[in-house]
């Protein structure tokens, strides 16, 4: 079947709840191997039960995260305007513009991967790393981010670009596959390739391989669907409009600088943390972890829903794209209900599952505890901040996340850390997404698409 095709029936044909459940299901799958990916290293470093080991692996989540960033400038920005171009009917517009974020992909992932290189010691030491753990930091950072920034930003971005056109079967598909490559690898690398007390190094080993491999799986499909896709790293047919360019930054630019401050707020957490012991820090890094299942299963449903919005907004079927937003927040807060009901009563097994220290496990049974009550309400900010991406309203998406990060979310850190501790740390999470769902709705209310005007 035609790609443009497919992509109609499910953007414009087909029920709602199937529609949505094709381009959320694998999403969600993908979302939840990467995670489990991410953590499988935590895992396994955290048999060897030496909380310094795990401790130096945590540290490096952040600037992880920030290629996640660096994917979304890229994949959101140009996914979004890609399925609003194909839903207004200019499908040449669309393969210029995937054209131009597929190059800004693999630009911006060579930059960061090169400053890190430079600058890794004093960047650790900002991520607060010390005498016990800077060597596991570096020998992690090297592999995953220094030699795996470029292969994992365009396995994001692409994953991003195949949705962006319907095609969320095939993103699903190769973000599990490293994911899963990831895990099978880990172990092999840890306990079987690299000697004894080299077990970081090799999962880092590990998992910069399989993002390899991941993004060969992608650059592969994308050969394959030359011709009957409007996915393309070729500018034979021209550059892309100025108005395309500044639709993939206008949307690209708010995605990454939230997802950034939401990445300074974990380094935060880890240097207020690491005041009191590496024991917290250890435990915060777990937990930090633990508590992305939800979070990632609602990421997927915000990711999967994305595309059909943007599409049906840019065809100015309103009804479709209402049922589709009612459908996705009423699967979200389900998901996020339910997880909570499962972390309180099962947190104590979950940690232990990681590590087996009593003080670790301990500290962050409370710490997981505390933290998941703020599932419904992080997700209720981050679709909102998706719905506004999907209309190409990136100066809202910005709006509404440096309100959630620099005026709610980290200052509360440093209120509540004076005032609770390490308690009050693992607090401001509930408290301060409180604040942002209040002004989410009072800016949805007042800036939603009028239909009349588009």
């Amino acid at each position: 079947m035609n790609s443009s095709v497919s992509s109609k029936h499910v953007f414009e044909d087909m029920p709602v709840p199937s529609a949505l459940r094709t381009m959320v299901v694998p999403t969600i799958i993908s979302q939840i191997i990467v995670l489990i990916y991410n953590m499988a290293d935590t895992f396994y470093v955290g048999q060897t039960d030496n909380p310094f080991m795990v401790a130096g692996t945590s540290l490096i989540l952040p600037i992880f995260n920030i290629t996640l960033c660096l994917a979304g400038l890229a994949g959101i920005g140009g996914g979004s305007l890609v399925s609003r171009l194909l839903g207004a009917g200019n499908e040449p517009e669309a393969r210029r513009a995937s054209a131009f974020a597929l190059r800004l992909a693999v630009g911006i992932a060579l930059a960061f991967s090169l400053l890190t290189a430079i600058f890794m010691e004093p960047l650790l030491l900002l991520l607060g790393a010390g005498d016990n753990t800077m060597l596991f930091a570096k020998q992690y950072i090297t592999c995953v981010i220094v030699f795996g920034a470029v292969p994992t930003v365009l396995s994001n971005v692409l994953a991003n670009m195949f949705r962006s056109v319907g095609q969320s079967g095939k993103a699903g598909f190769g973000i599990t596959f490293g994911g899963v490559l990831n895990i099978i690898l880990d172990p092999i690398f840890m306990f079987l390739i690299m000697p004894q007390g080299y077990e970081v190094l090799g999962a880092g080993i590990a998992t910069c391989l399989s993002n390899c491999i991941a993004c060969l799986y992608f650059l592969i499909q994308l050969a394959r669907l030359r011709g009957v896709c409007p996915l393309t790293f070729s500018f034979k047919n021209g550059w892309p409009a100025r108005s395309s360019i500044i639709g993939v930054f206008a949307v690209g630019i708010p995605s990454a600088v939230a997802s950034f401050l939401f990445d300074i707020d974990y380094i935060i957490i880890d240097r207020l943390m690491v005041s009191y012991n590496d024991f917290a820090l250890a435990a915060i890094g777990i937990v930090l972890k633990v508590e992305r299942f939800p979070l990632n299963v609602g990421i997927g449903i915000c990711q999967g829903m994305l595309p059909l919005v943007a599409y049906n907004y840019a065809a100015a079927n309103e009804k479709r794209m209402n049922s589709i937003i009612k459908l996705a927040l009423t699967v979200g807060l389900t998901v996020a209900a339910i997880s909570i009901a499962l972390y309180e009563l099962f947190a104590p097994q979950l940690i232990r599952f990681f590590i087996d220290d009593a003080t670790t496990v301990g500290m962050a049974t409370t710490f997981l505890r505390i933290r998941v009550l703020a599932t419904p309400l992080m997700f209720l900010s981050f679709f909102t901040v998706y719905l506004f991406q999907a209309f190409g309203l990136g100066q809202r998406s910005l709006f509404l996340g440096i309100v959630r990060w620099l005026v709610f979310n980290i200052p509360m850190l440093f209120i509540l850390n004076s005032i609770f501790g390490m308690y009050g740390i693992v607090s401001s999470q509930v408290t301060a997404d409180t604040l942002t769902v209040i002004m989410s709705y009072i800016v949805y209310r007042r800036y939603r698409p009028k239909f009349d005007k588009v």
